[in-house]
């Protein structure tokens, strides 16, 4: 079933997400957080997961109580399939269907490829890989089934190159670009479409240890055309355009928003 097109743009808002439901992992901080709030400003009410979510949604369910929208706290560990297909009952005990999934959440493990530890490999792929799928399988599914629906992806610009010490998350996010393509020939005829924002050099958790080593911090900033680090409200802008009716065309991209880091 394809969803009909809309000739005109006069009669809606492109970017309004009023009355739409996201889930969006890993939003207690960072780029998820970010990313929560915006879709809540943008008309959205969203379920906040993460691992360590506080039960009653935290800073997450304060901003997006201020844009006047709902939240509901699912704090769940995306490392546990377990967790995860509860996570899903959860949202389906909701009796709502999910008009948009963020996919966000994830780790990174540093070590030389030598020393990379097998048993964290097996962690970083399972919340970066294994349950982005299987949510966006289950989820994905019934939006198929309904006619419509949004996926978005957090990939990194290491889902291009390699980066240095950290194989098994380059390998996770190399995999999700190929995921986001599958899923989006497969479900463009149904009306949903799969994307997935690539963030740059962002200023989160996962980067302090690069910002806080003075030779590396110097390198990447050197490289980026934009001469600064990226802020999570950057990636935010760009979720809510993949999440909204202004890129119902646009279909299995990996969206680099990084600063032109791509482009040197």
């Amino acid at each position: 079933m394809t969803r009909p097109v809309t000739e005109h743009v006069g009669d809606r808002s492109l970017f309004s997400l009023d009355g739409r439901l996201a889930v969006v992992t890993g939003a207690r901080r960072g780029i998820g957080l970010a990313v929560a709030e915006a879709l809540a400003w943008s008309g959205a009410d969203v379920i906040g997961v993460s691992r360590s979510l506080d039960p009653d949604g935290g800073e997450a369910r304060r901003r997006v109580e201020a844009a006047g929208r709902r939240f509901w706290a699912m704090p769940a560990d995306l490392g546990d399939r377990d967790a995860v297909r509860g996570l899903l009952g959860r949202v389906d005990a909701l009796d709502r269907p999910v008009d948009i999934l963020i996919s966000n959440a994830g780790t990174i493990y540093r070590a030389p490829a030598a020393d990379h530890k097998l048993e964290e490999w097996d962690n970083v792929l399972e919340v970066n890989l294994t349950a982005p799928f299987v949510l966006a399988q289950a989820i994905g599914a019934r939006m198929a089934a309904r006619g419509s629906g949004k996926i978005v992806f957090t990939a990194s610009l290491l889902s291009f190159q390699g980066g240095i010490n950290v194989v098994s998350y380059t390998a996770s996010k190399h995999a999700l670009a190929g995921v986001t393509k599958a899923l989006a020939n497969e479900w463009a005829p149904a009306g949903v479409t799969v994307n997935a924002v690539a963030p740059g050099y962002i200023e989160t958790d996962n980067t302090r240890p690069l910002r806080e080593d003075p030779e590396r911090a110097h390198a990447i900033l050197d490289r980026i055309p934009a001469g600064r680090w990226g802020k999570p409200q950057d990636i935010a802008g760009a979720v809510v355009f993949l999440s909204s009716a202004a890129s119902d065309y646009v279909n299995g991209t990996v969206l680099a928003v990084d600063g032109g880091w791509l482009g040197r």
